[in-house]
């Protein structure tokens, strides 16, 4: 696969990563292979962990192609950018198409970068993963390796502002691989959550301690940190949902009827 303008931009978010003063916990990253098809699937905790992500397989020279949601290609200057990176788009609603293109990639020997959760976990753990990681990985008849991103949330994340203020860590833990046979894609999955979980975790306890001091808004209530609890996050997810939704239903009125000009 051709690839002109990964490389430059690779170049340019290191330079970036410098001005910010980010510091990168790297392990695990020598699971990922030098070559062949391997599917990457990631925690999510921040709008910019494909953006960071990638670095799990910088040490073996990989260009991470993401999976990412369709909205991010339909933006006038981020589409033609994610394009021109390979990366996936993803369409919630009918998700077949994007799974086929995926493995089509990995079988072709790509690395592909997923998201099982789908979307970002307000508590900071992981939330209840979708079934495709697994089921992508034993179709294409890959490795699949789960990987922990910790810290990226700190940048940038739901329900709190940005900060890009310098001198944050970013923790970035690579699993051994998984071999999905497609036999049981639920306990497959299962066992998956548990390694990104355990992951997770360690990446915690990795990360240095006066950068996360109990209290810390970014810190899972289990860990002492102020996060929402799993429970509250799923209920927290299902407001915004609902609020979505309410934004996109306008019932008509006679009121609005009056004042649209196509009507009578």
């Amino acid at each position: 696969m051709r690839d002109i303008s990964y490389p430059p931009i690779i170049v340019s978010a290191k330079v970036l990563f410098r001005v910010l003063g980010l510091r990168f916990q790297l392990a695990g990253t020598e699971h990922v292979p030098k070559s062949g098809g391997v599917l990457l699937a990631f925690n999510h905790v921040s709008y910019i962990d494909f953006v960071l992500g990638g670095f799990a397989a910088h040490p073996s020279r990989r260009l991470v192609r993401f999976m990412a949601k369709r909205e991010v290609f339909d933006h006038s200057v981020g589409g033609p950018v994610m394009r021109s990176m390979h990366h996936i788009s993803v369409d919630r609603a009918d998700g077949g198409a994007s799974l086929e293109e995926a493995r089509r990639y990995l079988q072709d020997g790509e690395a592909v970068g997923i998201f099982p959760e789908a979307t970002i976990s307000r508590s900071f753990e992981v939330k209840e993963l979708k079934s495709g990681a697994t089921r992508i990985a034993a179709q294409a008849g890959v490795p699949l390796l789960p990987v922990a991103l910790w810290g990226t949330q700190r940048l940038m994340t739901k329900d709190h502002p940005r900060d890009f203020s310098r001198g944050k860590t970013i923790g970035i833990r690579v699993g051994e691989p998984m071999y999905p046979d497609g036999a049981d894609p639920a306990a497959e999955t299962e066992e998956l959550h548990k390694r990104l979980q355990t992951l997770v975790d360690e990446a915690i306890d990795a990360y240095p301690a006066e950068e996360q001091p109990p209290g810390s808004w970014w810190l899972p209530a289990s860990r002492g940190g102020s996060a929402p609890t799993p429970a509250r996050a799923l209920e927290m997810d299902a407001e915004e949902k609902a609020r979505r939704a309410a934004r996109k239903y306008k019932p008509t009125t006679l009121t609005d009827q009056d004042d649209d000009p196509a009507v009578g």
